[in-house]
């Protein structure tokens, strides 16, 4: 695997240590502890956030979270109960984002992080797998589905960042532009209601809303983020094997949903089914996504 960038905090041994503290903190609040699983792939180390993990009679469950996120984010006020009843889960930290793992990433535009999830996979001792991803994670998924797709049983993908351009309509660039330029908690704070959340169907928690945007400082201020940032995939997207459902926010400033729509259909030849959301970007964040996953999968499992 080649490494074209390689991430890093800026002071690594108090800086992970910060990061460390804050996965204490939502372990508190959740009334929950994560299983921390370390494995070595290409990228260098991955770590991996485990709930059930020793369940063997569940279904296995990988995801992989968005840029400039952490996979926990999908646990926000414990989110991930909606689908403890049905699936083994193991949250992975994407190499070259804000987490624990190592910061090496390969070119974006190749398939390298498709065979980085599925040596994921090999060594979780996964043989196939339901996925899921949000924006940069959703064009994870994709890759796998191209280079492995035998790995993924169903892919659910959350605003997925490959279906198109981001957009440059000035209302977003100047949200998301604005926290990057001026890290201050007030601009975090604006950007996150503006283009990720949507009041009042989808928001958090206050405790988990005060978890995330002390994430979001840090990682803009801690972390030399040197990582690639997803990509229209246009008719590489032709190539995946894996059916996928599609689950979008009608509210996301970054991938408006009427083209996302338009071109899922048209270039995602196992395209089972579109749900949208009165949501932002966020939407790994909205328990009613869970819910779907679930229904979904469920009905998927009725009829093998």
């Amino acid at each position: 695997m080649k490494i074209k960038f390689s991430s890093a905090f800026k002071s690594p041994t108090e800086d992970r240590q910060w990061f460390e503290n804050w996965v204490d903190q939502l372990e508190e609040i959740n009334a929950r502890t994560y299983e921390k699983i370390e494995v070595e792939t290409g990228l260098g180390k991955t770590m991996i956030y485990g709930l059930q993990t020793s369940d063997k009679a569940l279904e296995p469950l990988v995801i992989f979270p968005g840029a400039r996120t952490t996979a926990l984010i999908w646990d926000f006020d414990r989110n991930l109960d909606h689908l403890l009843d049905r699936f083994r889960i193991y949250l992975v930290e994407t190499n070259g984002l804000p987490n624990l793992s190592d910061g090496d990433t390969p070119d974006i535009k190749s398939l390298d992080y498709g065979h980085w999830a599925a040596e994921i996979m090999d060594k979780l001792d996964l043989k196939s797998s339901y996925v899921a991803g949000a924006s940069f994670g959703g064009s994870i998924c994709m890759k796998l589905s191209i280079t492995n797709p035998e790995k993924i049983k169903v892919a659910i993908l959350y605003n997925p960042g490959c279906l198109q351009p981001f957009s440059l309509s000035l209302k977003n660039l100047y949200y998301n532009l604005l926290p990057i330029f001026s890290p201050k908690r007030k601009n975090v704070e604006q950007f996150l209601e503006k283009a990720i959340f949507h009041k009042p169907n989808h928001f958090l928690s206050p405790k988990a809303w005060d978890l995330l945007v002390g994430y979001e400082v840090f990682a803009l201020t801690r972390y030399r983020d040197k990582t690639q940032k997803p990509y229209f995939m246009n008719e590489e997207l032709r190539h995946a094997k894996s059916a996928i459902y599609l689950i979008l926010g009608d509210h996301d400033l970054l991938f408006p949903v009427e083209k996302s729509i338009s071109n899922a259909k048209a270039l995602i030849s196992n395209l089972k089914d579109i749900q949208v959301y009165q949501a932002g970007h966020g939407l790994e964040t909205l328990p009613l996504s869970m819910l779907y996953l679930k229904e979904k999968i469920g009905e998927l499992e009725k009829w093998e």
